[in-house]
């Protein structure tokens, strides 16, 4: 009888297996136990996070801007500057501006020509950097020295240029200064957030929504100086860059000027060819 049950059981074992099953699939069965918690958590944290996703998106900018504390409304009144000095800087040290074409080709005629008086009274008339340099050079011209004191005029158009870009990257600095300070703002709201966080913690409140108030806080200061200090250095940079750029091209202008008075250079490859 043994015998015949172990024969039965030996000829049922082969009926119960699947016929796709392999070697390896029992501990696909013992991986299911461990998994099952898993999925079990990723089901329950499903509606908690979509629900959070859903608060989070409920709150504009404004309400951002509120939770962020007092210091929000210093970070806002710095943003207004730096938005004032990039405008400025834009409409101001624009190339078009520092040496204006028109100017420039009326005075080229007049230093080849060397009517220095007409020169003189065309950049007292039209003040910026490439007029006052030149007419301050023009005043150091004198007939009866070699190459008309070109020496000396020189160095007047060079004094005269640097101090002209030491004037405007003055107001090039401030968006530097600006963009140092806008971290150092944001730090002082996180501090006060903190401060409002371990407050209610001395008070006994250990509730999540008693500590997310200051902590909120804390981070949206971070964020909003960190979000006015990175366009501040950007603008400092670019606008440093053009003025350097737009300053060497003045310089380049009023060399030519003062070659065209010496006679060391003319304008003659920039007038049309006469018809023949």
């Amino acid at each position: 009888m043994q015998q015949k049950s172990r024969k039965r059981t030996k000829s049922v074992r082969p009926a119960i297996r699947p016929p796709h099953c392999h070697a390896g699939s029992p501990r696909a069965f013992r991986i299911l136990p461990l998994a099952a918690p898993l999925v079990l958590a990723a089901l329950a944290l499903a509606p908690s996070t979509a629900s959070a996703a859903a608060v989070v998106s409920d709150k504009s900018l404004l309400d951002l801007y509120r939770e962020g504390g007092p210091i929000m409304h210093l970070i806002a009144v710095c943003s207004v500057a730096v938005v004032a000095l990039g405008s400025y800087c834009a409409i101001m040290f624009r190339k078009g501006r520092l040496m204006p074409r028109d100017i420039v080709a009326r005075l080229d005629g007049l230093i080849a020509q060397r009517d220095l008086p007409a020169a003189y009274r065309l950049c007292k008339d039209n003040p910026g950097p490439l007029t006052r340099a030149l007419a301050a050079a023009l005043t150091k011209a004198n007939f009866e020295r070699d190459m008309f004191n070109k020496q000396a005029m020189e160095n007047s158009v060079a004094d005269d240029c640097f101090r002209e870009e030491t004037k405007m990257m003055v107001v090039v600095n401030y968006l530097n200064t600006f963009a140092v300070l806008a971290p150092m703002i944001g730090l002082l709201g996180t501090v006060a957030g903190m401060i409002t966080s371990f407050s209610a913690l001395t008070a006994g409140k250990a509730e999540a929504s008693d500590l997310a108030k200051g902590i909120g806080e804390a981070l949206i200061a971070t964020g909003g100086g960190l979000l006015l200090a990175i366009p501040a250095m950007f603008l400092y940079f670019f606008f440093r860059g053009l003025l350097t750029t737009n300053m060497a091209d003045v310089h380049a202008a009023l060399s030519h000027m003062l070659d065209l008075f010496t006679g060391e250079a003319h304008n003659d490859f920039a007038q049309p060819a006469p018809d023949q």
